[in-house]
């Protein structure tokens, strides 16, 4: 079932909620470039479960409202908060892939956690997706300014480059298709301005401000967030549980989709 919720005047965003009868709740974030599609294997499983599945396209992205403006973390973490208490969610996993991973880690930190009881990141862009002077593990600046400059003279080309490095199983040709149109949907402005906060956001001190049970997944592959953050993550986040995947890239949750949706369901039961 798919609505959507206004998260402040004149810019509303697409849910997508499966068995809202069940009484174990996730809140999928989805990474950029693409929508909540990116977890049609856990969407077409965990309810079978038992959990309430919900899945949030971030404003710009997939089927949600793509306003000029608000793409920093703080903003994009309060139209979660927007949906969560209107929704009246509690005691939910938060669950957030890369750039979601990275506004799961604001969420809590900005709004102390309302309604979460775990926490689940996947190849999460944190605690920053850039090397800078002091943090020589994320990303070269060069590569987010290629992708915004990409972004704004050949977009498909840069969004079926980005295809190529997301995934470390081989994939068929459909199915990068079918992936290069999720990261259509997207506007072209909003696909930039998310490649501008990776280079001015950072999330060592909201990491620090965890303290509910995290999960960590992180393929040993990862060409898009290194493998790196993810120890970092877990370093840092007390009561955390690290799950490198060794047969992953950045899209674990489709390169080991079985053992993914197994970790996910142990850790919510544990």
């Amino acid at each position: 079932m798919g609505y959507y919720i206004a998260v402040e005047p004149n810019v509303k965003v697409y849910v997508e909620d499966l068995n809202p009868e069940a009484n174990k709740t996730i809140v999928f974030l989805h990474g950029w470039p693409g929508s909540h599609e990116l977890f049609e294997y856990q969407l077409d499983q965990l309810p079978k479960k038992g959990y309430r599945c919900i899945g949030i396209d971030q404003r710009g992205f997939g089927k949600s409202d793509k306003p000029w403006t608000g793409y920093d973390y703080n903003r994009l973490a309060d139209d979660v908060r927007v949906v969560i208490e209107k929704l009246k969610l509690e005691n939910i996993t938060l669950a957030g892939h890369s750039t979601g991973g990275a506004i799961a880690i604001r969420y809590m930190a900005r709004h102390n956690g309302y309604g979460v009881s775990k926490l689940a990141l996947f190849a999460a862009a944190a605690p920053s997706l850039v090397k800078g002077p002091n943090f020589p593990y994320g990303l070269d600046r060069e590569v987010i300014t290629n992708i915004i400059e990409g972004t704004y003279t050949d977009r498909p080309k840069m969004l079926s480059d980005f295809g190529d490095i997301f995934f470390f199983k081989y994939i068929t040709k459909p199915f990068s298709d079918w992936f290069f149109q999720l990261g259509l949907q997207a506007a072209g402005w909003s696909t930039a301005a998310i490649a501008k906060t990776w280079l001015q956001e950072e999330l060592f001190v909201d990491l620090e401000t965890i303290d509910v049970p995290t999960l960590i997944i992180h393929g040993i592959h990862d060409k898009v967030v290194p493998f790196q953050l993810g120890e970092i993550q877990n370093q840092i986040i007390r009561n955390s549980k690290f799950v490198p995947f060794y047969y992953s890239g950045h899209g674990a949750f489709y390169d080991q989709k079985y053992e993914f949706n197994k970790e996910l369901i142990d850790f919510i039961e544990g």
